[in-house]
C-alpha cells in the first residue's frame, strides 16, 4: 500500500496569525508543512511544538535570506505568507516565479509599486495567489451577500459603512509594528482593506475614485499627554507604570505571547508590548472616506481605533429598500492587562468578552421590515476562518464537506490578486488624500489592475 503523496507547504513568517495556518496545514490530508521560514528561531521552534503536537514531522528551519534557497532544496508546492505586510512582496514574488501556489495574508502588500511587482509576476508566470479575506467567508456577509445579489433592494445606491475598534483590539496596532506606516500601509491598508474588499464583493464592482480624511487623534504621545493617558515607559514588560495602565500588554502572563515574542526578543529585538501613547506612530487612528465606485454606487466609511464597543454597522440603500446589518463584537471592555488565550490571541480567533449580537434587518418599500435569520459566532473571525481554510486547502475530513457549508449558501469564492489589488486601492488612495486633501483615483495609483 502506498502512502498518499502530500503538497509540501512553507509557512513564512511564524508569529500569531501563523499558527492558523501551522495547526490548518497539519490537520489537512494532502498537505504538510515542510518548512518554517522567519528571523526568528524562537517563533520557528514554537511552530515545530504545534507540528509535534499534531503528530506531524518537524519543519526545516530556513532564514529569510536563504528562501529562494529554501524552494529549491525543500521541494515547496505551495506557501503561506504571514510576514510584516510591507514584506509580503519579498516572498510573493520568488514563490510564484519558482511555481509555485501562493496564499497571503492580507493586505496583499502596502503600496503601488509592490501591487504592481505582484501583478506582473501573477501575469508573467500564469501561477496562483489567492489573498486570505475571511470576511467573505463570514455566513452573516455571505447573507448580505445572497440578499443583494438577489435584488431584495434593488439597485444598489449608497452605502454607509461604519467600523468601531475597541480600546483592546485598536490600542493592539498601536503596541506592535503596525504601529509605522512603511510596515503596514496604516489601517487603511492593514485593517480596512478587509472591509473595502467586503463592499467590492458584495457590490460586484470596482472602486474609482477616493476622498478623506484621517488623523492620529487618540494614540501616540502628544495625543495622549493631551487626554492625560500616557504614562512614562517605552515598553510595558519590567515597567513599574504600566502595571495597572488598561493600554498596557503583559507579555509574561500568557504562555503564547511568552513564548512568541518575549522570549524570541535576543533573536530579532521586535517589541510586542510597546506605550501606545509613545513614538514612533505614524498611522491614523480616526479615518473618515467618501468612495466612488464605477456603477455609480458611493459609499460613506469610518474607521475608528478607540472605541468603548467592537462591532460595526452596513447600511446599503437601494431603489427597493433598505438593507442594514449591526454587529456587536463586544458590548464593552473592562480594564486588564493579561489574556487568557490559548493561542495568544487579542481580537478575531476567539470570542471577545461582553459579545452582543448580529441583526440584519430588510426595510423594503411600502411593507413592513423583516428581521432576517442569521447564523452568527464570535469566535475564528465570525465563523470565516474555518470556512475560508476549507476553500484553500479542503476539509479536514473530506468525507464530511466543507465547514459550515449551508443548503442553498451562495458561491464562496477566494479573493484573487486583483480582488486584492482593488481592496488595495482604496487604501493607498486614501493614505494619498490624507497626505494631500484631494481626492484620488485608484486607477491612476493602480494602472497595472485595469
Amino acid at each position: 500500500m502506498t502512502s498518499t503523496p502530500h503538497l509540501r507547504a512553507a509557512v513564512v513568517g511564524t508569529g500569531h496569525r501563523a499558527q492558523l495556518f501551522t495547526r490548518a496545514l497539519a490537520a489537512r490530508p494532502g498537505h504538510r508543512v515542510a518548512a518554517l521560514c522567519d528571523p526568528s528561531p524562537t517563533r520557528m521552534a514554537f511552530h515545530n511544538r504545534l507540528l509535534a503536537e499534531a503528530g506531524e514531522p518537524a519543519a526545516a528551519e530556513w532564514e529569510p535570506e536563504r528562501f529562494a534557497d529554501l524552494l529549491a532544496e525543500e521541494g515547496i508546492d505551495e506557501v503561506v505568507v504571514t510576514t510584516v505586510d510591507a514584506e509580503h512582496d519579498r516572498y510573493i514574488v520568488p514563490a510564484l516565479r519558482a511555481g509555485c501556489r501562493v496564499v497571503t495574508e492580507k493586505p496583499m502588500t502596502v503600496d503601488a509599486d509592490r501591487c504592481a511587482r505582484i501583478l506582473d509576476t501573477v501575469r508573467a508566470t500564469g501561477n496562483s495567489l489567492t489573498v486570505a479575506f475571511n470576511y467573505r467567508f463570514n455566513p452573516v456577509h455571505e447573507k448580505v451577500r445572497a440578499l443583494l445579489a438577489d435584488g431584495a433592494i434593488g439597485e444598489i445606491l449608497s452605502v454607509h459603512f461604519e467600523w468601531l475598534l475597541d480600546t483592546r483590539h485598536g490600542a493592539d496596532y498601536f503596541r506592535r509594528w503596525h504601529r509605522e506606516k512603511r510596515h503596514s500601509g496604516g489601517l487603511m491598508v492593514h485593517k480596512a482593506s478587509h472591509h473595502f474588499d467586503l463592499v467590492n464583493w458584495w457590490l460586484a464592482d470596482e472602486p474609482q475614485e477616493v476622498f478623506g480624511y484621517g488623523r492620529l487623534g487618540f494614540y501616540g504621545r502628544e495625543a495622549g499627554e493631551r487626554h492625560g493617558l500616557r504614562r512614562a515607559y517605552t515598553r510595558a514588560h519590567g515597567a513599574a507604570p504600566a502595571a495597572d495602565d488598561p493600554f498596557a500588554l503583559d507579555l509574561a502572563a500568557d504562555d503564547t505571547l511568552r513564548a512568541l515574542y518575549l522570549d524570541a526578543e535576543h533573536d530579532d529585538g521586535y517589541l510586542r508590548d510597546r506605550n501606545v501613547f509613545d513614538g514612533p506612530v505614524t498611522i491614523e487612528d480616526d479615518m473618515a472616506l467618501v468612495v466612488r465606485h464605477a456603477r455609480g454606487t458611493t459609499m460613506t466609511y469610518h474607521l475608528t481605533a478607540y472605541s468603548p464597543w467592537e462591532g460595526y454597522r452596513v447600511m446599503f440603500n437601494g431603489s427597493a429598500g433598505r438593507l442594514e446589518l449591526e454587529v456587536e463584537e463586544s458590548r464593552w471592555q473592562a480594564p486588564r492587562t493579561g489574556i487568557t488565550s490559548a493561542r495568544g490571541a487579542l481580537h478575531g480567533d476567539t470570542a471577545a468578552d461582553h459579545p452582543g449580537g448580529a441583526r440584519l434587518t430588510l426595510r423594503p418599500l411600502w411593507r413592513p421590515p423583516v428581521e432576517v435569520p442569521l447564523v452568527t459566532a464570535h469566535e475564528a473571525h465570525g465563523g470565516g476562518d474555518p470556512r475560508m481554510l476549507d476553500a484553500l486547502f479542503g476539509p479536514v475530513d473530506p468525507g464530511a464537506g466543507p465547514a459550515g457549508e449551508d443548503a442553498g449558501a451562495v458561491p464562496r469564492p477566494t479573493a484573487t490578486e486583483r480582488d486584492g489589488a482593488l481592496a488595495l486601492g482604496v487604501g493607498i488612495a486614501a493614505n494619498r488624500c490624507f497626505e494631500t486633501g484631494r481626492p484620488v483615483r485608484v486607477r491612476d495609483l493602480l494602472p497595472e489592475v485595469w
